[in-house]
């Protein structure tokens, strides 16, 4: 693959800045709406505080796999060992690994949810359905945060921006945005809100 011209390979501080500044405003500007989402689902949060307890885990986990395998991609990308081949056996092995990943990460979520919710609120929820939304939203979140560190890897690359400077503020900036509108509604299909 040619590497365009840009600021990869540079540590000049201007460029990365240049770069960064106005892709970190707009998505201070999208990741509002995570906030607003959140919000608006304030009085099922209220009802059902075990969902309170989950959520920055669900948005932080999910943000977290965007980011190694941004991380993966990135360095394949300098390394020059890969160009997106859809036959490359590493890059679905990566994917295989983050989906892995997701599964447990987010079944222990659901686990460490029940006891707490067990523990603190009697058993309100109940682990069937803690168990359902976390590995729903989870692996959803997880599917979402592969196909953002592609496309965010490959278009900086493209357009000869270094993507170690934007791949893992993209990613995790929409994974916490689509991480909580899934959560939530997920959250209220599956306890009736």
């Amino acid at each position: 693959m040619v590497v365009p011209q840009g600021s990869l390979g540079t540590w000049d501080w201007k460029s990365i800045v240049g770069n960064m500044f106005p892709l970190l405003i707009v998505l201070s500007a999208i990741v509002l709406w995570a906030g607003i989402t959140l919000e608006s689902a304030e009085d099922m949060i209220e009802e059902i505080a075990i969902l309170a307890v989950m959520v920055p885990t669900m948005v932080d986990m999910g943000g977290n796999l965007g980011a190694i395998l941004s991380s993966r991609l990135s360095t394949r990308f300098h390394l020059g060992t890969t160009e997106l081949d859809p036959r490359d056996r590493e890059l679905w092995a990566d994917i295989a690994a983050i989906l892995a990943l997701a599964v447990t990460i987010f079944t222990a979520l659901a686990i460490g949810a029940g006891v707490i919710d067990i523990v603190l609120f009697g058993g309100a929820v109940g682990f069937p359905s803690l168990l359902f939304i976390s590995l729903v939203s989870g692996m959803s979140v997880a599917v979402i945060a592969i196909v953002f560190s592609f496309a965010a890897t490959y278009g900086s690359y493209r357009l000869g921006i270094d993507p170690d400077d934007t791949t893992i503020p993209i990613v995790t900036n929409v994974v916490d945005v689509f991480g909580m509108v899934i959560f939530i509604g997920v959250s209220a299909s599956v306890l009736g809100f």
